[in-house]
């Protein structure tokens, strides 16, 4: 019978560990930025939002309203900072809202 180690990880450092070895940050970092925004701009945005894709260092926001689209273009800058201090490194650097 194999022997068993006796070696405790945090699951958080096992996950980072196996998303890292498998290449899934990319896929992880596009789950995570969608929850970003959803967290940060709230049910009265997310309501009208179709889609958020992360290209690149580019956030596309696929809105379905042209009022609230309008609207939040005048935040640009600060949704993308929103967004980077989220996630916890700069991951966006430019914002199209389509």
């Amino acid at each position: 019978m194999a022997k068993r180690e006796n070696e405790s990880n945090p699951i958080k450092d096992l996950m980072d560990s196996f998303i890292k070895e498998n290449n899934l940050s990319k896929g992880m970092r596009k789950i995570k930025i969608e929850e970003a925004w959803q967290n940060l701009m709230g049910q009265g945005v997310t309501s009208y939002t179709e889609s958020v894709q992360l290209q690149n260092s580019t956030l596309i926001i696929r809105l379905s309203s042209s009022v609230l689209r309008e609207e939040l273009s005048y935040g640009k800058d600060k949704i993308i900072k929103m967004i980077n201090d989220e996630m916890g490194e700069d991951v966006v650097s430019k914002i199209m809202l389509v």
